[in-house]
């Protein structure tokens, strides 16, 4: 089964309200959506969000990797040698993982349509549901803590808090939304690379010595940091989660085997789609590695895509899949189910988006 196109387009749409971390400060999720054709009339979808500040990728590079590189590079191919096309895909330019991941997950998309068949489970079929996190966005400590308590009242259990921007503030945030939220609710705090190692070693022990519970930290040093990622996992007692040092599956073999990090997270945009994402799962079953699946500013479509992922992969425990949580427009046809906290997995082919509702398609 031959591809036939790869068309490319521009998706807009209006989050519910500002997304805040460390780095940066969103209030639209502007991405670029993808379509392979097949030579069987079928469609698979696929997303990129422009998060230049953690892949270096734009709407710009993104739109011309996929026109003027990848598609000339895997148009053609034979779809159910898929091996082979990921390979050539992955080998069309280095970097630029965010087009690369667009692609895959719908060259992945048309491969389990053409199949008949659900994507999680020709990756594995672990499980059929699963509960994902909803993110705070750092603000003001009132703000947070009425957002918190928004996000419970909603049925979310489980509470990512985004923090870095102001160290000397952080421990009193978490503090707060611990105190408003109970005992029960399992809080995820997410430094986006703000801290350095010894200003992650102070708070987290703070956060300790308070008895706050903290179900894990998530990249508390800068990316590249591996050395200082080492030694916060080393002097802490809460498992550290590394995020943006995790983009190939090479970055996830050194941090497994120099104890850097706990947990992986593994996500979509960087890892380059779910054929190297695969490999990371590989590699954290083989050293029993618990590993959290995140997405970016992402819509239901890319999210589908992980969701499939982390439902068909047993070593995938976590999930951080709020993206259609956070956006402020309806839900798309098809695909996995989001109701609230929980992700259920459909009986659709593919990844089951049946259409991308809003999108301007460069046809």
């Amino acid at each position: 089964m031959r591809i036939t196109d790869i068309q490319v387009g521009r998706l807009s749409l209006p989050l519910a309200h500002p997304f805040k971390t460390a780095l940066r400060t969103v209030e639209r999720l502007e991405d670029v959506v993808v379509r392979v054709v097949g030579e069987n009339g079928l469609v698979g979808y696929g997303e990129a969000p422009p998060t230049a500040v953690i892949t270096g990728d734009t709407i710009p590079s993104i739109l011309c990797a996929i026109e003027e590189y990848i598609k000339p590079a895997i148009a053609g191919m034979d779809l159910m040698d898929l091996d082979a096309v990921m390979e050539r895909l992955d080998g069309s330019m280095v970097h630029n993982t965010s087009p690369k991941a667009a692609v895959d997950m719908a060259l992945y998309d048309l491969w389990g349509r053409t199949l008949g068949k659900p994507l999680y489970q020709l990756l594995g079929g672990a499980k059929t549901a699963f509960e994902t996190d909803l993110t705070i966005s750092v603000n003001p400590v009132d703000e947070m803590v009425r957002d918190a308590l928004e996000a419970r009242g909603r049925g979310f259990s489980i509470l990512k808090i985004k923090v870095g921007k102001d160290p000397a503030l952080d421990v009193e945030r978490i503090a707060a939304i611990r105190k408003a939220v109970g005992p029960a609710v399992k809080l995820r705090v997410d430094a986006n690379q703000g801290w350095t190692a010894a200003e992650s070693v102070s708070i987290i022990k703070a956060m300790e010595d308070k008895g706050l519970n903290i179900e894990l930290v998530e990249q508390p040093v800068a990316a590249r940091d591996f050395e200082g990622l080492k030694a916060v996992t080393a002097q802490v007692d809460t498992p550290i989660l590394a995020d943006e040092a995790v983009f190939s599956p090479a970055d996830a073999l050194h941090i497994i085997e120099t104890h850097a990090a706990d947990y992986l997270n593994i996500k979509l945009m960087k890892t380059g789609g779910i054929h190297n994402a695969l490999k990371i799962c590989e590699a954290a079953k083989k050293n029993g590695v618990k590993c959290l699946i995140g997405c970016m500013l992402e819509s239901q479509i890319a999210v589908a895509a992980a969701a499939h992922l982390c439902a068909g992969q047993g070593i995938i425990t976590m999930a951080d899949l709020d993206g259609p949580s956070l956006c402020a427009s309806p839900l798309m046809p098809g695909g996995p189910v989001f109701d609230g906290a929980m992700i259920t997995m459909s009986g659709d082919p593919g990844i089951g988006i049946e259409a991308v509702e809003g999108a301007q398609w460069q046809c």
